[in-house]
């Protein structure tokens, strides 16, 4: 397996071991932990409007889900490694930001995880009059369980994975048939969700915007997660069969979503009702329900229980390497790569994530999700970074698989999705920006007391990595902490100007309504414009620090 600067490397003595798994079980490990089946949408639909959703679902594969897909086959057959993505972009852009791609998108998962335990517990309550008690029993019970089937290793994911995937394949491939038999109306109208209030004349440039902007933000999050399975590649026996398996995964969980969804609108329609919560709400399970039996409301349910779980399952193995990866490189924690000796599972990463996951599935869904979006979407920014330049980098002979068409084919196939990205940081709402702009000055914060504390890559090889003695951190790191922040206040400029045009007619009601205070719009606006100040301040400060701490050689190379 490579490592650092793509020198290669064996995880055996760090006590994990090693399975052989086929290319099918990784093909159903990737569909849990890229969809696990299309609920989810019935959101997009009603926000955004069916036609919207429709052209939606099939072109933000090719702008976002298919170029991702795309960078974790090359990078994952070149470098094949425990800490898949971590690593990708520390060997492209060196330890701090290898930093912030981990801890970003591991803190995403164990955020996101959560949100997964919430559902599972939400769809339970709609065929069980469930106590609060009761309801976090369920969610602890869940926990517990996958907590349990992680500590036995990726064997037992893999084969939990299949079970789950075979069931909600089978049943969302049912959705679609008999939508497809029952077809009675034009799925794609209308286009746009058209909701009647007063003087309501047409849609404005604004109403495009929101509704194309409520599309993307949902479907940026359904077709994400192609690059999670590359953390564990160091415990796969033939790391190459998770590139073949991605290439099957990607078209495979674009039918589950276009498919049903189209034959649901089609047969069904109703857009306007469709929705995850409620027991008037209509979708995917009104279907077969409505055109086969009503105990298939059941059947639906228990399969949208699974859908859930199934992505908690792998993203539990996923998420745990991560702050594993860090911890083996002396950037977090080192009781965080203690292995258990019978599985080789790093079971203290594991039980940290059943931990977080516990806390925060007392919270409701909305409060859990505001900073999940901004970190993993950062996240892929600097995947897509690295993937341009370790093209240059990585010899040929070192990939057995890459992106055809070119250097430029490649560079393109990464610019669409950073363009994605950017759109995607100011069209989630008020409320995700701020809490976005949290997480990411988590990174920076815990990037300087755990480089301080451990050391970091400065204690496997302090030539290649050597310690700026003034500051504790490596050399040129005030540059690099100076850049986020001057990121961050230019983020938060554009936000100061779009965000009240973009969500000024509602955003007060709306987020009265979400979270019960009062004028809280304008409260998310005020802490961005003080955010943005602040990030600007801290950038100068850094950059100051920089020129002062740093050495001559270092100050144009960050």
């Amino acid at each position: 397996m490579s490592g650092i600067n793509g020198a290669k490397v064996d995880t055996e003595h760090l006590g994990l071991k090693k399975r052989k798994l086929s290319v099918a079980t990784i093909v159903f490990m990737i569909y849990c932990l890229c969809s696990g089946g299309a609920f989810g949408i019935e959101e997009m639909v009603v926000y955004a409007g069916p036609g919207l959703t429709l052209i939606m679902l099939m072109v933000l594969p090719f702008v976002w889900g298919i170029p991702l897909g795309l960078v974790a086959c090359e990078l994952g057959s070149a470098r094949p490694q425990e800490g898949g993505y971590y690593k990708w972009v520390q060997e492209a852009l060196g330890e701090f930001w290898g930093f912030m791609a981990g801890w970003w998108r591991t803190v995403s998962v164990y955020i996101d995880n959560t949100l997964y335990v919430i559902l599972a517990a939400g769809y339970i309550s709609m065929i069980l009059d469930l106590s609060n008690v009761q309801l976090f029993l369920i969610k602890a019970a869940i926990i517990f369980v996958f907590t349990y089937i992680n500590l036995r290793g990726l064997g037992d994911i893999g084969v939990a994975s299949t079970i789950f995937s075979i069931l909600v394949m089978v049943a969302f491939a049912m959705v679609a048939v008999v939508g497809f038999l029952n077809w009675s109306q034009n799925p794609f109208i209308p286009i746009a969700a058209q909701y009647d209030y007063p003087g309501f004349v047409g849609l404005t440039f604004s109403d495009w915007v929101y509704y194309i902007g409520m599309g993307i933000a949902i479907g940026m999050w359904m077709y994400s997660g192609y690059e999670s399975m590359s953390t564990v590649a160091g415990e796969v026996e033939d790391p190459q069969v998770i590139p073949k398996a991605t290439l099957i995964s990607v078209p495979l969980i674009m039918a589950t979503y276009i498919l049903p969804t189209l034959a649901g609108l089609a047969s069904i329609g109703q857009w306007d009702s469709w929705s995850t919560v409620g027991i008037d709400s209509v979708g995917y399970i009104t279907v077969l329900s409505q055109f086969l039996h009503p105990g298939f409301a059941v059947f639906m349910v228990i399969v949208a229980v699974v859908s859930n779980v199934s992505v908690y399952n792998t993203y539990i193995a996923s998420g745990s390497r991560g702050f594993f990866c860090l911890a083996e490189d002396h950037l977090a924690p080192p009781i965080m790569v203690k292995i258990d000796k019978k599985h080789g599972i790093p079971y203290v990463s594991v039980l940290s994530v059943a931990l977080v996951n516990l806390i925060l599935c007392n919270f409701a869904f909305n409060v859990v999700v505001v900073i999940d979006v901004f970190l993993f979407v950062s996240a892929y920014v600097l995947i897509y970074i690295s993937a341009i330049i370790l093209r240059k980098k990585i010899p040929d002979e070192e990939r057995p698989w890459k992106i055809p068409g070119g250097y430029g084919f490649l560079c393109l196939v990464c610019i669409m999705p950073i363009i994605v990205a950017f759109m995607g940081f100011f069209i989630n709402g008020t409320d995700y920006f701020v809490g976005g702009m949290i997480g990411i000055v988590s990174g920076p914060v815990f990037y300087f007391i755990w480089k301080r504390r451990y050391g970091g890559l400065a204690k496997k090889d302090e030539t290649l990595y050597p310690v700026n003695r003034r500051t504790g951190m490596a050399i040129g790191d005030l540059y690099r902490m100076a850049i986020i922040f001057l990121w961050l206040g230019f983020m938060g400029t554009i936000a100061s100007f779009f965000l009240p045009w973009f969500e000024g007619d509602w955003g007060n009601d709306y987020y009265y309504e979400v979270y019960g205070v009062e004028g809280l719009f304008d409260t998310f606006l005020y802490m961005i414009k003080i955010g943005t100040f602040i990030a600007f301040a801290v950038a100068v400060v850094m950059y100051v620090l920089a020129r002062k701490l740093e050495p001559k050689r270092e100050r144009l190379t960050v």
